[in-house]
This record gives structure tokens, C-alpha cells and sequence, in this order.
């Protein structure tokens, strides 16, 4: 078996989680959206270990980094999804890249076709009863190794001390396995599951699937 830690977050990680935030999406329905991993780690991961350090935790398996989740425990005091994606739009001109590109159009499709049939899209949940929230990855070698349920339970310890009533998450519906993890773990789907404007997994549109856990 093997030796698997699960701890906060520290400085001295941030270039090995930077390094494995692109592996450890690789495949999962969901992954396939703008192609540009240094953008993508700008909007999901490094805003939360710069704003947020004290959300973040850790797996190691085998003395080597395997897996993180990070979180924000107060949306309102956290930039927006929006926000982050406008932010790096701008920075790394995205338009001028050809794989970028593509997905923003099809996504700005997606959007008016579901508009026009006024049918509801994806987006981030405002509701007080779940004010935090997260994001978790892992590599394969951590996964069936406990190490999922290490860092989620940090996380749940996390929300208790600083008295959140609870937190979501957003997965795609397309991701069962995600989704009967998080099911073990207490969460509970809430809402419907609206199409994800531009993306795709093996051609098919995705579609999102929020997820509450109630503290207690």
C-alpha cells in the first residue's frame, strides 16, 4: 500500500501543485475547455493559494505531491469565476490563440442557442445557506488511496472552525465517478443541470451538476 499524508498547504508546494494541476484533470469529462493551462491554473487554482493559503490542503502520496483542494469559505470576499476568466482573457490575449478562440465561440453559441429557447446555463451558486466553496483534483496515483476523503475532511474541519453553514461544489453530471464520491462524502445534488456554454467531452455537451454540503 501506499504511504499516503494529507496536510495544509505550504509555500514551498506551489510550483509542485502548478506543475500537477494539468495531469490531474487530464481526461475527466470537463477538462476539455480553452487549451491554455498556465490561464486555467489563473482562474481554479493559484487565486486560492494566494488569496486564500489557509483553505488549501494537500495529498502526498509516496513523498510526492499527488493531489490538493482548495477552497474560499466566504464567496463574497473572493473574486468571482467571472472575474478570474475576464482577468486572464485579457492577459494572455486568449482571442489570438486558435484553440482558445474556438472554445469562446462556441461557448458564446452555446449561450444564444439556450437564450433563444430560454433554457437556464451554468453558473456559480449564491445562496447563504452554502457560502463556500471548492475545487479538488487529484492524480491517479492517489486515487483509492483515501487521500480524497483526507483533504475533503481537512476541508470539513476548516468550515466548522470558522463557523460556515456549509459549502458547494460544481462537477459535470458526465462525471459519475465525481459525483458518487462527493455523494459518499455528504454532499447532495441541488438544482437542475444546465448545459456548460463551450464545453465538450468526446463531442458531447456537458452539463452541470452543483453540490451542497450542509455543516454539522
Amino acid at each position: 500500500m501506499p504511504h499516503v499524508e494529507v496536510r495544509p498547504y505550504a509555500a514551498a508546494d506551489r510550483a509542485g501543485l502548478v506543475a500537477l494541476f494539468d495531469a490531474a484533470g487530464t481526461g475527466a469529462p470537463g477538462s476539455e475547455v480553452w487549451g491554455h493551462t498556465e490561464s486555467l491554473n489563473e482562474v481554479y487554482l493559484t487565486p486560492y493559494l494566494d488569496l486564500e493559503p489557509e483553505s488549501a490542503f494537500v495529498a502526498v502520496v509516496d513523498g510526492q505531491l499527488a493531489g490538493y483542494l482548495v477552497g474560499c469559505v466566504d464567496d463574497r470576499r473572493f473574486p468571482s469565476e467571472e472575474e478570474r476568466l475576464t482577468a486572464v482573457i485579457k492577459k494572455y490575449r486568449l482571442f489570438r490563440r486558435r484553440e482558445s478562440r474556438r472554445f469562446f465561440v462556441r461557448a458564446a453559441w452555446d449561450a444564444l442557442v439556450l437564450k433563444v429557447r430560454r433554457e437556464p446555463t451554468a453558473g456559480e451558486l449564491s445562496d447563504p445557506r452554502w457560502p463556500s466553496h471548492l475545487h479538488i483534483d487529484l492524480l491517479p496515483v492517489a486515487r483509492g488511496t483515501g487521500a480524497a476523503d483526507g483533504v475533503m475532511n481537512l476541508w470539513f474541519d476548516r468550515l466548522r472552525d470558522v463557523g460556515s453553514p456549509g459549502c458547494y461544489l460544481q462537477t459535470s453530471a458526465e462525471n459519475t465517478r465525481a459525483v458518487k464520491f462527493f455523494e459518499r462524502m455528504g454532499f447532495e445534488k441541488h438544482g437542475d443541470t444546465p448545459v456548460v456554454p463551450g464545453s465538450r467531452h468526446e463531442g458531447k455537451r456537458l452539463h452541470q451538476q452543483t453540490m451542497v454540503w450542509t455543516t454539522r
